[in-house]
């Protein structure tokens, strides 16, 4: 009977990190994401829509033909400190348009805190009462709201965005 509590636990753990990464918009354990981009904005800088990123990975344009062409990763940065994050292209280094008319830019990075260990205390406690919550209502039919302990936690980390 344990060994099915550690998997229903192991199943709550991942959704609760889910519910509070889509609710705070940041990305609590290492992750591999890509980005697409139809075209380069005007001026250079790419807002990333992942929070923290650790790394861009690569920068890919794709040709007419669909062919990937690697940007020389000396033509850019990530500007990791900003919110949102950003990668900048550095002066009058900005690549030729994509060939594609529709995600012909691809930006491969890497997103999150780290590892359990280096998560925020708030949104760690945040994880545990949400799994101590399914732990105790199991068979109850959907999803629970999140309890205003939850959201008290996750409070200071959302990141809201205008769009």
């Amino acid at each position: 009977p344990h060994g099915c509590d550690d998997v229903l636990i192991s199943v709550v753990i991942t959704s609760g990190r889910r519910r509070i990464e889509t609710r705070t918009g940041l990305r609590l354990i290492t992750q591999n994401w890509s980005q697409f981009l139809d075209c380069w904005p005007v001026f250079g800088v790419i807002d990333l829509r992942l929070n923290p990123v650790s790394a861009v990975v690569d920068v890919v344009v794709y040709g007419d033909d669909d062919t990937p062409s690697t940007i020389e990763p000396a033509h850019y940065f990530l500007d990791a400190t900003s919110n949102p994050p950003r990668l900048v292209f550095r002066e009058g280094r900005c690549p030729a348009p994509p060939g594609r008319r529709a995600k012909g830019i691809e930006i491969s990075l890497v997103a999150g805190f780290g590892n359990a260990a280096a998560v925020p205390q708030e949104l760690k406690q945040a994880i545990l009462l949400l799994v101590a919550d399914a732990f105790a209502n199991r068979g109850d039919d959907g999803v629970r709201p999140m309890t205003p302990a939850v959201l008290e936690l996750i409070n200071a980390y959302r990141i809201m965005r205008l769009t």
